[in-house]
This record gives C-alpha cells, structure tokens and sequence, in this order.
C-alpha cells in the first residue's frame, strides 16, 4: 500500500499482506491531520508514521480490530530491543494515533490507558565553560576555517538545532540588529539575539570568506552555511565538523550540535536567565521541557554573562 505525503511515497505493509483500504484511509487522514491541523514538521510526521507502521506489522490487524492488549503485547516485544526514549516515543506515536481515531473517526480509544515508562532523570551532557572556551579557539586560516568559527559561535550565542542552523539563508542574519530569524519544529518563527563575537565571526564569514566557497560555474544558493560543493551544509557534514574540531582541540567528550545547544542554555540558566526566557529562545513549547537546564541553575551570577557569552578580550580577527 502506497500514500502520498508532500510528494514522496511511503509503503506500509504488514507481514506478507497489504494493509486493507479503511486502515489506508485512517493513516492517509492522520497524516493530513499532523501535516495541516497540527503543523508538524516532516521529519517529525515520519517518525509518527515509522513507528505506527513497525506496530501494524507486528499485529498483522485491521486497525478496527487491534485491542488494548495488541499493544501491551507490542510493548513487550520491543522492551529487550529498543531505550527507554525510544519506547516512550512509539508509545506516543500509538496514543496519538489512537486520540486521533476517537476524536474524528468515532472509534475507542483503546490506547487511554497505556502508560509509558518511568523515565530516569537525566542530565543533558554539556560543556563547561573552558571546554567551550576551548573548542572555540580553533585556527583562523581558509574560508572553511572562518566559516566553521562562524558556526560554532553562532550555535553556542543562540542555542539552534543542527537542522535548525544547515536551514539558514543568508537573509535570516540580520547583523545590524544582532538576532538570527529561526524557523523551528513545525516552521514556528522566532527571533533569537546573538553575542557581539557571533556577529562579528559571522560578518567576517559572510562578507569575506563565503564567496570563496562557491564552485565555478555552479548556480549561487542563498544558504547560509556552504560545504566544499559549494552548496548548502548538511546534518550529517555539520556532526561530521564540530567532531573532527573536538578531537583537533583535545575535548575527550562526544561534541555534537545539540551538545552546544545544552551548554548555551545550562550557561544561560547559570548567568541567572530566566526559565522562561530560556523556553523562548530554544523554541521549547514546554516549559517542562526546559526545567532540566536549573540542576545548575545557582552556580554563577548574572555578571559572569559578558564575559562567558561576549568574551568581548577575544574579538574577531
């Protein structure tokens, strides 16, 4: 069975059947549910749809005749194969599917009283000042060098997601103004101020080095970010980036992009920032979600801001 979702086909099949036209049109509707009502972003209706369709192939059902115990069942056969996380996202993908079926198809939200794990409370990995300090201070000599300067700045003074950061045209720096316009999970648009630092790496970036990245005769792009193509960065060439500078710069820790978009935040807390402050800027939509930056919250006091975010004795070269 195929269904169409912003021009690319998926197939959901269960064990050697094919998936019976009512269950099509329930997961056809339910995309156009978190596509249009919801405004969900791609990636996120994907992984809703992943993990509905690996349910469904296990229980090999019409969807009208899965039970409460279809699920239970489900749950445990995924208990020794998949972390905590990823359970507890599959068995919200389950709920929301359900919730969804009760609300506007009529049928009995069988799911209600599914519960998830208990999750352990976990600290997000971060790095401490000097780490950041240290990992910042990278060697200034070809366009790729100030460009990655550029980014590392850009995401420990604003906190963006990797995709988030490979998303950004040039027009969505305003360095006058000194704030980046960010379009986040379910394109929701915000405005987040930068560091003095970030700007001027950025503006040396911008107005110096990106038009070295292009390739003679290729169509210019409007990205932000280019790669050695000469076309807009990736996900996978900004992990594979900020890891190649960790181990250059001597940081044992695993850096990725979500790792500095911690450390901006916990730093935020630490310099004393609001909690709801912090929510705006990450894009939270939860506040809940943001409360795990206090666990340091009292270490630093406000003043510390400048000379962590600013660190205006370092300058741009």
């Amino acid at each position: 069975m195929f269904f169409l979702f912003k021009g690319e086909y998926y197939i959901i099949s269960m064990g050697n059947n094919m998936v019976e036209i009512n269950n099509k049109e329930y997961l056809d509707d339910f995309i156009n549910y978190l596509n249009i009502d919801k405004n969900y972003s791609k990636n996120t209706i994907e992984s809703y749809i992943r993990d509905l369709r690996f349910f469904l192939e296990y229980v090999n059902k019409d969807i009208e005749e899965i039970s409460k115990k279809d699920i239970d069942n489900y749950i445990l056969h995924i208990f020794k194969t998949y972390n905590e996380s990823s359970i507890n996202r599959i068995i919200a993908s389950i709920k929301s599917f359900y919730k969804y079926l009760s609300m506007y198809k009529g049928l009995v939200n069988i799911s209600e009283d599914v519960e998830s794990l208990k999750r352990k409370k976990t600290l997000p990995n971060y790095l401490s000042i000097s780490e950041v300090d240290k990992l910042l201070d990278i060697k200034l000599e070809t366009p790729f060098d100030y460009r990655n300067k550029a980014i590392l700045e850009l995401l420990y003074a604003s906190g963006l997601r990797a995709t988030e950061l490979v998303s950004l045209d040039i027009d969505n720096i305003d360095t006058v103004n000194m704030v980046v316009r960010v379009f986040g999970k379910g394109s929701k648009e915000r405005i987040v101020p930068l560091s003095k630092i970030a700007v001027n790496y950025l503006d040396l970036y911008i107005n110096t080095y990106r038009e070295l990245m292009f390739v003679k005769n290729q169509k210019p792009t409007n990205a932000l970010f280019l790669n050695n193509h000469g076309k807009r960065m990736t996900r996978v060439g900004l992990y594979k980036m900020i890891g190649e500078i960790a181990i250059k710069q001597g940081i044992k820790k695993e850096i990725t992009p979500h790792v500095l978009r911690h450390s901006f935040a916990t730093h935020m807390i630490e310099c004393g920032a609001d909690i709801r402050s912090v929510q705006e800027l990450l894009g939270h939509e939860n506040v809940v979600t943001t409360e795990i930056y206090t666990h340091l919250a009292n270490n630093f006091i406000k003043d510390s801001y400048n000379e962590y975010f600013n660190r205006s004795s370092k300058g741009s070269d």
